[in-house]
């Protein structure tokens, strides 16, 4: 997606039109989704909206990305994305139960109990629930302790003291959401980048829904990972800091530390190791309200992991189906991811890009790849456009079609066509691309005749 210069005459509208005409569109495609409330009972026709707004996300992103860039673009396409979160905010989230057990670890901690050792099944703390909320009486994993990380839990028990309701208890991830789009364009503007890169993300349908509708807590932990970006060259220390916020409100930045430790001079450099403790007393800090629990974690740990599986993967599933393991399936994920971090740090890989490899092999490996795990990518989307992995983003609106058994008959599963359906395009638009692109490097190492 590189602008280009000889835009055809009779598309050659302004940057502000197409803005406009991409903010009505979309936002009247939002209100829609508000307008039916309770998205699970219409889920079809909340997939056919996700999967429209994706094609005018497109469009707009086209649009703006191939026509000059207009002062103040930057600050549209922020507002616009704004107006599109408050559309969706008042919505209780009824696509995801996840904020329900957010809330849940929440009042657990507030009455005193460890939520990695308390279980929403506990006949004791069924005061805890709400009989009337039919989605507080369905969230997940009941029958085990919380697979949050400890500062996700702190803020959870924060809000829970002053943000007592569903929809008011999203505040802090919808808070964090606007924070990263902010600190992108901080980013972007810093790079020198365009409006269309801030679009990638502030404009893209999963990120809205996702955050603005189900309140998932991967907001969060963006929101400290693109900070830790933005000032990783300036305050490496603090950038390692955030950094470490992040993998303890999410656990995918776990595999950026070598990378982060290996640009400041680890292990020779002394400013290295300050890093290191300081992440590592970080995590002390906001690990001790719940120490009584560190021998339950892994054990509930390894419950989930033997259960969750198989959850709208691509290649985890594959491998299974070839291998015959979940073990061999879901180590070489691990691996793939491994192997791609350690040879970002010792290579000194930019880190953007870096960060859009090891994501990227995470969920495409990843035994269990709800659609807000997708979020994770499109901050880097924005510095490295791909038709592929955009297109992918948009496509996870097909998942929600687990939706469909679970609300008539309580069954949860992934229809294989369906699945098929998310990630065939996006691997066959992946290898043209790599196909389209071994040829010109061909073409630009053969030999000139005479």
């Amino acid at each position: 997606m590189a602008p280009t210069e000889n835009f055809p005459a009779r598309l050659r509208i302004s940057q502000t039109q197409i803005l406009f005409a991409g903010f009505i569109l979309l936002e009247a495609l939002f209100w829609r989704l508000r307008r039916f409330g309770n998205l699970e009972t219409f889920v079809v026709e909340t997939i056919a909206i996700g999967l429209a707004a994706g094609a005018i996300y497109f469009i707009a992103l086209y649009g703006l990305e191939h026509t000059r860039e207009r002062r103040g673009a930057f600050w549209l396409v922020l507002a616009a994305a704004i107006l599109f979160r408050a559309t969706l905010w008042p919505l209780a989230p009824t696509l995801s139960n996840d904020l329900y057990r957010y809330r849940w670890d929440g009042r657990a901690q507030l009455t005193g109990e460890n939520p990695y050792l308390a279980t929403p099944n506990d006949a004791r703390l069924r005061g805890l629930r709400d009989p009337a909320n039919s989605n507080d009486m369905r969230m997940p994993a009941q029958e085990i302790p919380t697979i949050y990380p400890p500062l996700a839990e702190l803020v959870f028990r924060t809000a829970a003291r002053f943000l007592p309701r569903p929809v008011a208890f999203k505040l802090p991830m919808e808070a964090a959401d606007v924070l990263t789009m902010i600190l992108l364009a901080v980013w972007l503007r810093a790079a020198g980048g365009r409006a269309y890169q801030l679009a990638i993300y502030a404009w893209n349908p999963l990120v809205v829904v996702e955050f603005a509708d189900s309140a998932h807590s991967d907001a969060l932990a963006l929101a400290a990972l693109v900070g830790a970006f933005v000032i990783i060259k300036s305050r490496p220390t603090l950038s390692t800091l955030l950094l470490a916020c992040a993998a303890l409100l999410k656990s995918f930045p776990i595999m950026l530390f070598p990378l982060w430790l290996w640009r400041q001079g680890w292990p020779k450099s002394r400013r290295s190791w300050a890093s290191a403790f300081a992440a590592a007393a970080i995590a002390a800090v906001c690990t001790w309200p719940y120490r009584a629990a560190l021998r339950q974690v892994p054990v509930t740990m390894a419950y989930f992991e033997s259960r969750w599986q198989d959850n709208n993967a691509s290649l985890y599933s594959i491998l299974k189906l070839l291998t015959h393991s979940h073990a061999i399936a879901a180590g070489t994920g691990v691996a793939v991811a491994s192997v791609l971090a350690l040879w970002a740090a010792i290579r000194g890989a930019e880190p953007a890009r870096a960060a859009f490899w090891i994501f990227g092999a995470i969920l495409l490996f990843a035994p269990n790849a709800y659609s807000w795990y997708f979020t994770w990518v499109i901050p880097f989307l924005c510095f490295y456009p791909n038709t592929a992995w955009l297109l992918l983003t948009v496509l996870q609106f097909l998942s929600y079609q687990v939706l469909i058994d679970y609300s008539a008959s309580g069954h949860w599963h992934f229809d294989p066509r369906c699945v098929a359906l998310t990630y065939a395009p996006f691997y066959a638009l992946l290898l043209w691309h790599a196909s389209r692109n071994r040829v010109r490097i061909a073409a630009s190492q053969k030999p000139k005749s005479l």
